[in-house]
């Protein structure tokens, strides 16, 4: 199935006119948004992907960042129910709160709508996510700082803001779909690539920091008492991604029968 792009130019060279607009706004934005809100140091700007694997029923997410431990911050799953990504000036209760509007039964597209609409600062948000159904939907708020914006393919979504250029989301999209379709390689083999992939295209034009990587599925977690699979953390690395893979290197050694007997 062919992804479907949506992006967000926020940012891009325009006209005297709108950067007159653009200004004048300024002088608004402490009045209509709290300082800390917009904090430099609060702004998760980064890449990341939320997917979902039909055949093992995993939900997973990968992402960087040049910020400080953004494992903390962006990824949210539940077995059975989903995973979410939560960035730019990320609001976190969007984690735990998307995750219970999935579990009461609202598709992905849905959980969306109700997050975004009940934050009156969803312009400066980015969010993604994915139901237990594969069911796909990301979002970029206005206010998200260029290059921003995501791409929605069939059961995950991609998206980055502060990137180096829409190049970063397409490179994901492609290791990503590749990856998935090879034999012997799981969901967080093909999240992984996509990371590495937008790395490679540019990234964040900021630069790197940190990355994490978490995958669920029913029983999953450590002697089967949780869904937590896989949960690994960079929180600050020179190369994050590659000490990301380095883990998970070390995971599938660690934990060779759960990786042997995936569903």
């Amino acid at each position: 199935m062919k992804a479907s792009y949506v992006v967000n130019y926020f940012g891009q060279t325009r006209s005297l006119t709108i950067v007159a607009l653009l200004l004048s706004l300024v002088r608004v934005l402490p009045d209509e948004w709290p300082a800390e809100t917009i904090r430099e140091d609060a702004l998760v700007s980064t890449f990341s992907i939320v997917a979902f694997d039909p055949l093992t029923q995993e939900l997973g997410i990968a992402v960087q960042s040049k910020f400080f431990g953004v494992g903390s911050v962006v990824p949210w799953a539940k077995a059975g129910v989903g995973a979410i990504a939560t960035q730019s000036y990320a609001n976190v209760t969007y984690g735990p709160n998307g995750l219970s509007h999935l579990e009461s039964g609202l598709e992905a597209a849905a959980v969306i709508e109700k997050l975004t609409s009940e934050d009156a600062q969803s312009a400066t948000r980015q969010v993604a996510v994915v139901d237990a159904h594969g069911g796909a939907a990301s979002f970029t708020g206005e206010a998200c700082h260029s290059w921003a914006g995501h791409v929605v393919g069939h059961h995950y979504a991609i998206q980055g803001n502060l990137l180096a250029s829409q190049k970063v989301v397409e490179a994901m999209d492609r290791a990503f779909r590749q990856t998935r379709g090879q034999p012997k390689r799981s969901l967080a083999d093909a999240l992984m690539a996509a990371l590495a992939a937008g790395q490679a295209a540019g990234g964040d034009k900021r630069g790197r920091q940190s990355a994490a990587l978490l995958v669920v599925r029913e029983g999953g977690g450590y002697a089967g008492s949780n869904d937590r699979f896989i949960d690994l953390r960079v929180e600050d690395h020179p190369k994050p991604i590659d000490e990301l893979q380095r883990l998970l290197d070390m995971h599938k050694v660690f934990y060779k029968r759960s990786h042997r007997t995936r569903p």
